[in-house]
């Protein structure tokens, strides 16, 4: 027998961010919640819905028909909500702008010029969430994302920014020893892997006509933030993009080695939902970026 009570908006949040990522594990992360705390809550809705909304795989979480439905219909419903609570709070015609970005993107980018967009909109106040350290979907609770993907996401307005290609660097210390070395100073140095870029190492060589470098030792970060902060720290050679990373290369803290740079297939892009688009403070910050950042 269906129960005929509302299912609890905290279900309701945490099946969209689950459904968006088709992992209990990620929306975790991002609810600050466990995995299992998130398993519960889409059994209770399953439960309180009496109908199953995802199909449970060993490694993988698949989304049913009911699933997907309801997805379409609760997402944008949940986005609005959010979107008219913030401006509840609000005063003095004040509006609130939720923007995603990447972490470095925000760090050496985003945040460096953001006083530039704060002063010309006094009354925009911005909330910037960068936990994702690549995201690549633009979630119900952010007014505009920056998205590093091959293509755009389906479904909302997206607007491409720039491609950085990728450049070996490491400290100032190691720079002579790569000088003196060459190809073998894969041999001596540890080589520092992202690991949302796996085979951009293999790429890399390919490019340059090596096989894939056999490293001393292979030291493997979550982020490319902590990437970049391990080669500044002399830990050992890293793939990173250029125009992200032109304050570390500018002030010497990194030093770009071997010429070859490989270029990416994926691309930033900026992304609002066609609801959202035509917002004025979203219109505010598309605009800004297309100024800021289209000639990188």
């Amino acid at each position: 027998m269906r129960h005929s009570r509302t299912p609890p908006l905290k279900n309701l949040r945490a099946f969209c961010v689950a459904a968006r990522h088709l992992s209990f594990k990620l929306a975790a992360q991002e609810l600050c919640l466990t995995a299992s705390a998130v398993s519960h809550q889409m059994k209770e809705l399953e439960s309180l819905l009496d109908m199953r909304l995802f199909e449970r795989h060993t490694r993988a979480l698949v989304l049913t028909a009911a699933g997907e439905y309801l997805l379409g219909q609760v997402e944008p419903l949940l986005a609005g909500l959010d979107r008219a609570l913030a401006q509840l709070t609000q005063h003095d015609g004040r509006q609130t702008l939720r923007v995603r970005a990447p972490a470095l993107f925000a760090s050496e980018l985003l945040i460096p010029r953001l006083d530039a967009f704060c002063e010309a909109h006094p009354l925009i106040d911005v909330q910037l969430d960068t936990r994702d350290p690549r995201p690549i979907n633009h979630p119900p609770t952010a007014d505009v994302s920056i998205v590093l993907v091959d293509t755009p996401p389906a479904g909302v307005r997206s607007t491409r920014l720039f491609s950085s290609p990728l450049a070996a660097v490491c400290a100032p210390q190691h720079a002579g020893r790569v000088a003196r070395l060459g190809r073998q100073v894969f041999g001596s140095l540890p080589l520092i892997v992202d690991r949302n870029r796996p085979l951009a190492w293999s790429s890399w060589a390919a490019e340059v006509g090596l096989e894939r470098p056999r490293p001393r030792q292979v030291l493997e970060f979550d982020t490319m933030t902590a990437a970049v902060r391990a080669a500044e720290r002399g830990l050992g050679i890293a793939l990173v993009p250029v125009l992200l990373c032109q304050s570390w290369i500018r002030s010497g803290a990194l030093v770009r080695v071997f010429a070859v740079e490989l270029a990416m297939p994926e691309a930033y892009y900026l992304v609002s939902r066609p609801g959202d688009a035509d917002r004025a403070p979203v219109k505010a910050l598309t605009r800004w970026a297309l100024a800021e950042y289209r000639a990188a």
